[in-house]
């Protein structure tokens, strides 16, 4: 198994311009994903998201609405966030229909140097994670989709 990128494609019922706005968005994004959010929407914001009283170091790197959001998360604090110390997760959002296809890609693993076990736990991790939380996007968004 090659422990490199983690890929999901998803559609949702509603426009790119409200699923870039829930992908992006500290006050969407805990509706579905982390417990909490803390960061601005822009590439080069600094924050941080958590999951119970577990905070993650997160960084915006590129925002470009309504097609696509990226951000490097799990870097070590007092760290800048950067290829080999932390992971990149990018949305990318398609028109599709009446509503947008959500393609999710997380990257950099193999780059974090971690031993092979180490490297397989997170990676599982990860995928067990977005294979939860990815399908609560959706709904949440299409709450929030303006119907004619």
């Amino acid at each position: 198994m090659e422990y490199g990128t983690i890929e999901r494609e998803i559609y949702v019922e509603a426009s790119p311009e409200i699923v870039f706005e829930v992908v992006s968005s500290p006050e969407h994004l805990r509706k579905w994903w982390p417990d909490e959010a803390r960061y601005e929407p822009t590439p080069g914001s600094v924050g941080e998201i958590a999951f119970g009283d577990t905070v993650v170091p997160f960084t915006v790197v590129d925002a470009r609405p309504p097609r696509t959001f990226s951000f490097r998360w799990t870097h070590p604090a007092g760290e800048s966030a950067a290829e080999g110390n932390s992971l990149l997760v990018t949305f990318e959002l398609t028109p599709s229909g009446a509503g947008t296809t959500l393609r999710m890609t997380e990257t950099g693993f193999r780059e974090m140097g971690w031993e092979i076990a180490v490297l397989e736990q997170q990676y599982q991790d990860h995928v067990s994670g977005w294979d939860h939380f990815l399908p609560q996007l959706p709904p949440y968004a299409a709450t929030l989709a303006v119907r004619p």
